[in-house]
């Protein structure tokens, strides 16, 4: 798992793997496509191999395979500085004008300039409550495709296959939406309506994978991959690329099958993009007891508790530990099936970070009424809500076998309280064990975890790609960009990268 070590190691001879069909996605439309691509790469390496499914890989690939942004003639923008830049090049696509000029002077949501250029061009005016059309419209170019394929472990649309159907989306389900196909259309010829401007994870995962197919993009996606190391290096002097000092990459792992042993592959590419996001790794507490079989880290856990009746309304309380938007989803779901509960975070219930009072109260009733309950429910008050019991500063010491957990209360003091199960949900780490390192070193701070929300992968801002390692490019959660509504400027500057590389490749 380790890179290559300086030059000379030459990539370029190790030995090519096969990549099979995977039964996820239909084998018709995957068996020409991905020989294709695998005979070419016998030869010549992919452009860029795609690591990651989710909404920023499939962005991506859309914008890969020859989908064209351009703005819409007559169309005017409400930002009066960005319709001026935007007249200056008529007819010339965006994906090819100055993405640093055309961002400049822009402001919102988001920290990144060509997120924010991408979402304001998508959605003009959505910030101010406004339903302005794009000012972009799309054409399809294939002469301009770039062959490329797109690695991911689920379907299309990644971790939102693995969320409980049901469970209501943060964002605004206008927002969930990938450029030239409108969630709310999709759902009109669905026959499925929003709830409170929302969407549920069951639809926002079939839409992306719908999305996939109605673009015509399902010859790029392997489903069922599983990427255990990605090295590079710089072609031996002599080879056909030498005179291009450009690194290659292998991506290396296997297939998962429903019927077969797992099936190795192995790919060369020119550029690797990382869009994993950032549900792979869950963060622990790292405190004595933590891996006994009753504590979890996962609200499927409490989904399959109740399921099988393991957990009841009888039983002793659920714990969870947390006071994120997942704590909240588990409180929720235990208070549906009148599972009682115990509540418990290092935070005050009033402290300005917690994440309940960022969020409009009218958009997100039901996340406020946890917010309320942890509030009004703490054991130092007791109040109407049966079955629930907030901690506030509490921190958990131990968990014992007996299914005793003992805490660290505010006045310094201890706690113990008996329990039938745990779900520590205090937010997730990336996966990116097949990097060299774990990919610690492609941080901003590299002494430090690589977080999603403190230290994550340093690109530069109107390419992406990463400031320490050349070919290598992160979008989404792993570079800073949280909400499928700004990961999609990422892959914009991606692809925009991507094709300036490819237009400038030597023959």
């Amino acid at each position: 798992m380790a890179a290559c070590p300086g030059q000379g190691c030459g990539l370029s001879h190790l030995p090519e793997g096969q990549l099979p069909v995977p039964r996820p996605l239909p084998a018709a439309a995957m068996n020409s496509s991905m020989k294709d691509h695998l005979d070419a790469s016998s030869s010549e390496p992919l452009a860029a191999v795609i690591i990651g499914n989710g909404p920023s890989g499939i962005c991506l690939s859309y914008l890969l395979s020859g989908y064209t942004p351009y703005v819409k003639p007559g169309a005017v923008h409400p930002h009066p500085l960005l319709q001026r830049k935007l007249t200056e090049a008529p007819g010339v696509s965006i994906l090819d004008q100055d993405l640093d000029y055309l961002s400049e002077g822009l402001e919102g949501r988001c920290q990144s300039p060509v997120a924010l250029l991408f979402d304001s061009l998508l959605r003009p005016d959505t910030d101010f409550g406004g339903n302005l059309e794009s000012v972009l419209t799309w054409k399809r170019q294939k002469e301009r495709a770039i062959p490329h394929v797109v690695l991911g472990r689920n379907l299309p649309g990644g971790a939102w296959h693995s969320i409980e159907g049901s469970t209501v989306t943060l964002s605004q389900g206008q927002w969930m939406g990938l450029p030239d196909l409108q969630v709310k259309d999709w759902m009109r010829k669905k026959r499925r309506g929003l709830r409170n401007s929302r969407a549920t994870a069951g639809d926002i995962a079939h839409y992306y994978r719908d999305y996939v197919t109605k673009k015509g993009l399902g010859h790029n996606f392997v489903s069922g991959a599983v990427v255990t190391a990605v090295e590079w290096s710089i072609p031996e002097s002599g080879s056909s690329r030498s005179q291009d000092p450009s690194p290659l990459f292998q991506v290396s792992g296997f297939l998962t099958t429903q019927d077969q042993s797992p099936q190795p592959f192995s790919l060369r590419t020119r550029n690797v993009v990382l869009a994993t996001g950032t549900s792979d790794s869950p963060a622990r507490l790292n405190i004595p007891g933590e891996a006994l079989p009753f504590v979890h880290h996962e609200l499927s856990a409490l989904e399959a508790a109740t399921r099988t009746g393991a957990v009841t309304p009888a039983s002793e309380p659920v714990l969870i530990l947390g006071a994120g938007l997942s704590a909240a989803d588990a409180v929720l779901y235990a208070r549906h099936y009148n599972v009682p509960v115990i509540h418990a975070f290092r935070r005050a219930v009033d402290d300005p970070g917690l994440v309940f009072n960022q969020l409009p109260k009218m958009l997100y009733p039901e996340y406020h009424k946890v917010h309320q309950m942890m509030r009004e429910q703490s054991i130092l008050s007791p109040s109407p809500y049966e079955g629930y019991l907030s901690l506030p500063e509490h921190r958990p010491l131990l968990f014992k076998e007996d299914h005793q957990v003992v805490f660290h209360d505010p006045q310094g003091g201890q706690k113990v309280f008996g329990v039938s199960l745990v779900l520590v949900l205090i937010g997730s780490y990336p996966d990116l064990s097949f990097l060299p390192g774990g990919g610690a070193d492609l941080a901003v701070d590299p002494s430090q975890p690589l977080s999603t929300k403190r230290n994550p992968v340093d690109v530069d801002p109107f390419t992406y790609q990463s400031t320490h390692q050349e070919g290598l490019y992160a979008v989404g959660p792993l570079a800073g960009d949280n909400f499928v509504r700004f990961v999609q400027g990422g892959a914009l500057a991606v692809a925009s990268s991507l094709l300036r590389k490819e237009t400038r490749k030597p023959p």
